[in-house]
């Protein structure tokens, strides 16, 4: 895995972009040739911003191909599913370009280049997707690892680890807190105990062994593995594999001591200072861009349901204090009258035919930046919940008090990863990834929430 922005990413994939892009100028570096010649092709390359030309093309392939989840670990494995949408993405370039070069001619690379260009790189793309699936699935290019422990952590591994090839990581071993000793694969009905460790080692020439362990006083071999580690295998904490491969925290396996001493679940003034300036800037300029719709959609709510333009509803914030939180309304006036306070569901009969659509486009949380302004929440921060579910989600979730140790936010780490949830589980799930944000908050991870929720609010993911 490879952090960036605070986050992490599989290796594998980001070499699967890098080289997508490499292929896509490579592709109309070569049109370039093919259409002018050698001589030709170097003096618009060198002296009429070619290369620039190129480089904007590529990127609008690249974006694209983000857009449409063709990095998404649920599409890279699915040979139908990477082709339909590489053709989707192909109509989509053409859009995107043809309305770049409507509005800035000079970055046009001329027809017959582009021509040439797209029909070279529909033709690799197709084909290294194929060759990339190809070489993923097979387990020879996959380094060995051993999961040391059983429960709910070293399950969760097990699953993820196999249902996510990219990861370049396969489970040849897993050894229990059992008796036995005879080195099974994960999954087998046998398991090895910790005196048949170096055995299963040696059998299955492990590569790294991750501890999964539930409860390890008196239980984890450190000679053993401190032996291990000198001969080149390297050893992990389960948790921080597990947080890094997911992006989310695994709550029911969490060690007082590991978030106590853990990297993270820090952060400096000087950070929290800039958090609240960009929160403050970002707002500014969604309420002034915003300023000529507000009457629209004002309008369109009053006339939709009687009732105020306005839903005022009391949130919990920062450090367990309760705020009013803005909303444009969405649901009709007497919407919990007889139910009381409740999650929205799907299809959700108390919800308007404007208010669906204004909750599919984001725009019933404009009034929100008013929030933001005042300092109730920030831009980016775990979703403000109501006191109501606080009190009962309190009782039944573990860490759920951590959450409200920063301002929360209009929209988060949970939101760009999980659907909207109205249920317990639900909201232990968004724990999970609100949890790794407070761990790991920083300013490139906010962009990345940022960049991930545009997705989200272009494709109408998430709401309800």
């Amino acid at each position: 895995m490879i952090r960036f922005l605070n986050a992490y990413f599989p290796a594998r994939t980001l070499i699967l972009g890098v080289s997508e892009a490499c292929l896509v100028a490579f592709a109309f570096v070569a049109a370039t040739i093919a259409r002018l010649g050698t001589t030709d092709a170097t003096l618009m390359l060198n002296y009429e911003q070619g290369f620039y030309k190129i480089l904007v093309v590529a990127a609008a392939f690249i974006t694209c191909m983000y857009y449409f989840d063709l990095y998404d670990s649920s599409v890279l494995t699915n040979q139908r599913e990477v082709v339909t949408r590489v053709i989707q993405v192909l109509g989509t370039v053409c859009i995107v370009l043809a309305v770049l070069y409507y509005l800035y001619p000079p970055l046009e690379l001329g027809r017959g280049i582009f021509l040439v260009g797209f029909v070279i790189v529909s033709l690799l793309l197709l084909s290294w997707r194929r060759l990339f699936l190809m070489v993923n699935s097979l387990p020879r290019f996959a380094e060995r690892a051993l999961i040391f422990g059983d429960g709910s952590l070293a399950e969760h591994l097990v699953n993820e680890f196999g249902s996510r090839p990219e990861l370049g990581l396969r489970i040849v071993a897993q050894v229990r807190d059992g008796s036995s000793e005879d080195g099974t694969p994960a999954g087998a009905n046998g398991a090895a105990s910790v005196e048949g460790l170096a055995r299963c080692m040696d059998f299955h020439r492990v590569n790294r062994v991750i501890i999964a362990m539930g409860d390890r006083r008196g239980k984890l071999p450190v000679e053993q593995l401190l032996s291990m580690k000198g001969r080149g295998v390297l050893i992990q904490d389960g948790t921080e594999v597990y947080e890094a491969i997911t992006g989310k925290l695994p709550i029911e396996s969490l060690r007082l001591g590991w978030l106590l001493f853990s990297p993270g679940f820090h952060v400096s003034r000087a950070r929290l200072i800039f958090k609240r300036l960009t929160s403050t800037l970002i707002s500014v300029i969604g309420l002034a861009l915003s300023l000529p719709l507000i009457p629209f959609i004002a309008l369109a709510v009053k006339s939709s349901s009687s009732g105020p333009i306005l839903y005022r509803q009391k949130r919990v914030g920062r450090n367990g204090l309760v705020f009013e939180c803005l909303k444009f309304r969405t649901m009709r006036a007497d919407a919990e009258a007889d139910s009381g306070p409740t999650w929205a569901e799907d299809n959700d009969p108390r919800i308007t035919r404007v208010g669906r659509f204004l909750r599919v486009s984001r725009l019933d949380e404009i009034p929100q930046l008013w929030n933001v302004l005042k300092g109730d929440m920030s831009f980016v921060g775990p979703r403000p919940e109501r006191p109501e579910f606080v009190d009962r989600l309190k009782l039944e979730i573990p860490y759920y008090y951590l959450r409200h140790t920063i301002r929360p936010g209009i929209t988060g780490w949970a939101q760009i990863c999980y659907k909207y949830g109205n249920t317990v589980e639900d909201a232990k799930e968004k724990l999970r990834y609100d949890l790794f944000y407070i761990k790991n908050m920083a300013p490139g991870l906010d962009l990345l929430v940022l960049l991930q929720t545009i997705k989200i609010i272009l494709l109408g993911r998430g709401a309800k």
